[in-house]
């Protein structure tokens, strides 16, 4: 179960970024993952929900995208996405290069400094007039 110890990695890596920008609370994590790097979406998933608890991260949504694998032949040029390792075209036999599928990174994260609440009273900015900002 590798697993746990990529999504460790994820963590220490958003953590040390988010410390540099005072971010103390992160509300959500994207992962693009190939299908041929051996990480399962469904356990990466569950070592995140057993790990954030009491972290910057409790609470955070961690969204996957799953990127198939694409092979492009060297003899007639034929881009394939398939879910299945292969090395040679379905279009005309010919040996086949592997152009995706072995993504594993971070694509993005989103946080606050955790005082989003104390700044806007739990409602919202207000305006002079006492209205609801952005609304009427």
């Amino acid at each position: 179960m590798h697993e746990v110890g990529l999504i460790q990695t994820v963590m220490n890596e958003i953590s040390q970024v988010a410390a540099r920008s005072n971010i103390t609370r992160v509300t959500k994590v994207r992962l693009v993952v190939g299908r041929l790097n051996g990480a399962l979406p469904d356990v990466l998933e569950f070592a995140f929900t057993v790990l954030t608890p009491e972290t910057i991260f409790a609470g955070a949504q961690l969204e996957i995208e799953t990127v198939p694998i694409t092979l492009e032949c060297e003899h007639c040029g034929a881009r394939t996405v398939t879910d299945e390792l292969a090395y040679f075209c379905p279009e005309c036999s010919g040996r086949a290069r592997i152009t995706g599928g072995r993504e594993l990174y971070i694509d993005f994260f989103e946080g606050d400094d955790g005082k989003e609440d104390e700044r806007e009273g739990g409602n919202g900015p207000e305006d002079p007039a006492g209205e609801r900002a952005g609304g009427p």
